[in-house]
């Protein structure tokens, strides 16, 4: 664990409450996929991975760690190529514009990336959101100084868990994958962590739980609160 000097983050329930932040957002969607039916818009939910019961998304489900794409796919099985095109796109704006503007940080998560940032590490962030919906929400945050870079789905050829985010951040930073932390709340994080050699540290502040993170990681925190003093004191 020793010598990491770059951490990317997810940014959904690792930067970003997410129950707080995509409930109202997701709802919206599901009831304009389906005509504004109310049953069916709830039966679309549940199947992206909404529990009304537990009030809030599974883990590894398609809102959790799917893209826009992967919704569109999901809600618009009769969509063509063409059709769902133009719909990913019109997806892709709203969680830009609707999900920064409704950002919920979770608590200590600006402190966090500020001790951070002042201590010299690079930071990034690695999303299936699109580049412009992570890149918005940084600035709504108030705090995208701080970041070198910004990797949603559609800025690399492979979203996650394919590493292609952990290559482009060490072309970037000229770090190595073994000098870079990835930090997740889901196990794409944590197998994007894996397949490009990079540190795996996954957080319960999101969907996914101890029980389905812990096989997959190097270490385990409640929140990105702990790790400034956690790579203090395992970073030297």
């Amino acid at each position: 664990m020793r010598g990491i000097k770059g951490i990317l983050f997810d940014k959904d329930g690792t930067l970003v409450d997410f129950q707080a932040t995509w409930f109202a957002i997701g709802e919206m969607m599901a009831l304009k996929a389906a005509d504004g039916d109310r049953a069916r818009a709830t039966a679309l939910m549940e199947a992206a991975g909404y529990d009304f019961e537990a009030h809030c998304f599974k883990a590894d489900s398609v809102f959790a760690a799917g893209t826009n794409a992967d919704i569109v796919a999901l809600w618009y099985p009769d969509a063509d190529d063409a059709e769902q095109a133009v719909l990913v796109k019109m997806f892709d704006q709203v969680s830009a514009e609707q999900g920064s503007a409704q950002a919920v940080a979770l608590p200590g998560s600006k402190d966090a990336l500020a001790s951070l940032h002042s201590a010299g590490f690079r930071l990034g962030v690695a999303t299936n959101d699109s580049t412009s919906g992570a890149e918005k929400t940084l600035l709504s945050l108030g705090v995208a100084q701080m970041f070198d870079a910004a990797y949603g789905y559609d800025a690399v050829a492979n979203p996650k868990p394919a590493p292609d985010s952990i290559h482009a951040f060490s072309d970037l930073t000229g770090l190595k994958p073994s000098e870079i932390a990835m930090v997740g709340d889901n196990r794409h994080d944590l197998e994007m962590a894996k397949a490009g050699g990079a540190l795996a540290i996954a957080v319960l502040s999101g969907t996914g739980t101890r029980e389905s993170l812990t096989p997959m990681a190097d270490v385990v925190l409640d929140s990105i609160a702990d790790l400034p003093a956690f790579l203090a004191s395992n970073n030297g």
